[in-house]
């Protein structure tokens, strides 16, 4: 079968899929022929996004990704039209307000965490009994992952969390051919910077429409092809991946 259309009629799933990278990896997996499901907490926004994505081609559930139960919901929902999910793109994120430890709240601290890192074990933990050999788990970490950040306290523990947790993954889940990918991305041009640094000059990021170009190269790859990060910068794309 031809690379371009490795993809087509397959599922895959979207967190944070109303905006950002999310709605420019939606736009091409819908691109490719696949059956795409995108969710996010607002249910207007993703309403509206839905309707970029083009009449019928995208299914939209609302659902709060630290909820157990409204997880569980959500994925119930997919279940219901489609009986396995083949790619599972956890991208939803928050960040915080810059703040030294001593002054950041535990407020933030818990939402920056549930959603970052407690948010991507739920989704996970609920997409594992649809997804059968061949499929793929994209978690998106970003920088923060590997390189701390003064002020970034929560959100480096959340993305250095969910590294490790994705690390495991892909471990676990070898044995049963589900691919695991680490999405690293560098500084991208997205909202996530209104919550901490609006004057970010964007104009030297990497775009989200990139990013999604790379991940899809990478879904698309051979299964022989065992792939463990996808690291962007701005204006480079790279894939760290090796033959099996």
């Amino acid at each position: 079968m031809p690379q371009q259309q490795v993809l087509k009629d397959k599922v895959a799933v979207i967190t944070g899929g109303s905006r950002g990278i999310g709605l420019a990896l939606a736009r091409a997996f819908v691109q490719e022929g696949c059956h795409v499901v995108i969710t996010a907490r607002d249910e207007k926004a993703l309403k509206t996004a839905a309707a970029k994505l083009g009449k019928n081609k995208a299914l939209a559930l609302p659902c709060d990704i630290t909820n157990p139960d409204q997880v569980q919901g959500m994925f119930q929902a997919v279940k219901q039209q489609h009986s396995t999910i083949d790619v599972l793109v956890n991208n939803a994120g928050i960040a915080h307000p810059l703040a030294p430890v001593e002054k950041l709240s535990v407020e933030d601290w818990k939402q920056v965490i549930d959603t970052n890192l407690t948010g991507m074990f739920l989704c996970t933990r609920a997409v594992l009994p649809m997804m059968r050999a061949g499929g793929t788990i994209v978690n998106n970490l970003s920088v923060a992952a590997t390189q701390p950040f003064e002020g970034m306290a929560a959100y480096n523990a959340s993305k250095y969390g969910a590294l490790g947790f994705t690390n495991v993954l892909r471990e676990e889940l070898r044995k049963r051919e589900i691919r695991v990918l680490a999405l690293i991305p560098g500084p991208t041009d997205t909202a996530i910077w209104d919550q901490f640094w609006k004057e970010a000059p964007r104009e030297k990021m990497v775009s989200p429409d990139t990013v999604a170009e790379v991940v899809l190269q990478a879904v698309k790859l051979p299964s022989n092809t065992t792939i463990e990060e996808i690291r962007l910068r701005p204006t480079i794309g790279s894939l760290r991946a090796h033959n099996s």
